[in-house]
């Protein structure tokens, strides 16, 4: 025995069903997308902390190699490499050093990150 009013039940014109799954997708797209920029975003603090890193420990040895008569930028690049960094300037100004260090930063969208830090070393003046 079939029933009647269902064979004649239709939905009503504003039906809203499935327009849940529409809002879901979407806010799911934006969700990954702002999970990728925090991402790149904490990256890039973490490759500059290595830069800096680089360039102190690369300013350092540099002082230390002028204490001991050495090429204080040939000393700060080797340590600069060694921590994974690139010296890209090195100066002697008399007993300090200043140089400046970059790393390979984040990639993303095609976009370069590279970063770079600069730091001084040398003997401490009495004041």
């Amino acid at each position: 025995m079939t029933r009647p009013w269902r064979l004649r039940h239709r939905r009503p014109a504003g039906d809203q069903r499935g327009a849940v799954t529409v809002l879901a997708t979407a806010l799911l797209g934006v969700l990954l997308f702002l999970t990728a920029a925090f991402g790149v975003a904490e990256a890039m603090v973490s490759d500059h902390r290595r830069a800096q890193a680089a360039a102190d420990l690369a300013a350092l040895a540099g002082a230390q190699a002028i204490q001991q008569a050495g090429d204080a930028c040939t000393a700060a690049a080797d340590i600069a490499a060694a921590n994974g960094a690139d010296l890209e300037e090195c100066q002697v100004q008399g007993e300090d050093v200043v140089v400046t260090a970059r790393v390979t930063g984040p990639r993303w969208l095609g976009a370069r990150g590279d970063l770079s830090a600069q730091a001084r070393a040398g003997p401490g003046g009495a004041n």
